[in-house]
């Protein structure tokens, strides 16, 4: 199927794309022609995602997205396969722990920080030396509704990701003109890393959304083709908010 494709000539790095939402993510580039580097931790998975997505425009590069040498060779191995670097998607992300902030371990809040916030500081750093100074691109950061708002029992993880939104907004003002930098704030996605937040109960988390479903990994690729693709050319740093509706229920009542 991807060998009918016809080639973009542009290339992507996109990390913790061996399931969920990175992998839809790049599955909706090398449909439309895109080629990808991707990243994850589990490197039997990385390689079967490869083969799902097509090794002839994909390839993998294992690793902890906090690790810098792994982000360096992440970006050092698409350089040598793609000689390129267009569009860096920052998906990878943990949530190790739930409860409230005064209660947290101040150990395990740097480890969600050095995943969710840093290693995308740095990726964006490695990406922009290798190709984008010189050549323009995009960048996108998969954030999440958690940082727009309190996020009872993952207020770490929603803290982080009200960082990652600002860091949106720094590296969309340094970056100009040449590069365009936006975020992606998703609520709840069916995928294995959200399971705790629907499963027993999706009918009940469901209900709270206007458009009767919750998010599919699809939803959040599609949005992220769009933020890198020319059509999103005038658009800068800004959260595009991907919910089915569930803010519109802020207000309410």
């Amino acid at each position: 199927m991807t060998a009918e494709i016809k080639d973009s000539g542009r290339a992507a790095l996109v990390t913790g794309a061996s399931r969920g939402i990175g992998y839809a993510i790049a599955e909706a580039l090398v449909a439309r022609g895109d080629r990808v580097c991707i990243t994850g931790r589990n490197e039997d998975s990385l390689k079967e995602a490869v083969e799902r997505l097509g090794a002839d425009r994909v390839i993998g590069v294992p690793g902890k997205a906090h690790d810098e040498a792994h982000q360096a060779a992440a970006v050092e191995r698409a350089m040598e396969a793609f000689g390129r670097i267009d569009y860096l998607v920052n998906n990878a992300g943990t949530n190790p722990v739930y409860g409230p902030l005064a209660e947290l371990d101040l150990g395990v809040i740097r480890k969600v920080f050095e995943t969710n916030v840093v290693s995308a500081l740095g990726l964006a750093q490695q990406t922009w030396k290798a190709w984008q100074r010189e050549n323009g691109g995009a960048i996108v950061n998969i954030a999440s509704v958690a940082g727009l708002s309190p996020s009872p029992f993952v207020a770490a993880y929603g803290v982080s990701k009200a960082a990652m939104i600002n860091l949106t907004v720094q590296l969309a003002h340094e970056f100009a003109p040449g590069v365009r930098v936006n975020s992606i704030a998703p609520a709840v996605v069916k995928t294995t890393f959200a399971t705790a937040l629907y499963e027993g109960r999706e009918e009940q988390v469901t209900a709270q959304y206007p458009l009767g479903r919750l998010g599919m990994p699809e939803d959040i690729g599609g949005a992220a083709a769009f933020l890198t693709s020319d059509q999103a050319a005038w658009i800068t740093g800004q959260t595009l908010v991907v919910d089915g509706g569930l803010y519109l229920n802020a207000g309410a009542g």
